[in-house]
């Protein structure tokens, strides 16, 4: 994947994990969403190595 490619993939990634932190609701958010968001952090750190 090019290099361009690759920026435009992470701010993607990124953009979705923003938009599904701003989305939770504090009382109702559960040890697994927790896991996804994590989930989600190593997939963008995963990508940027």
């Amino acid at each position: 994947m090019a290099q361009q490619e690759k920026l435009q993939d992470l701010k993607l990634r990124l953009s979705e994990f923003m938009t599904r932190i701003e989305s939770l609701d504090p009382e109702e958010t559960s040890v697994d969403d927790i896991d996804r968001l994590i989930s989600m952090l190593e997939e963008l750190e995963n990508k940027m190595n």
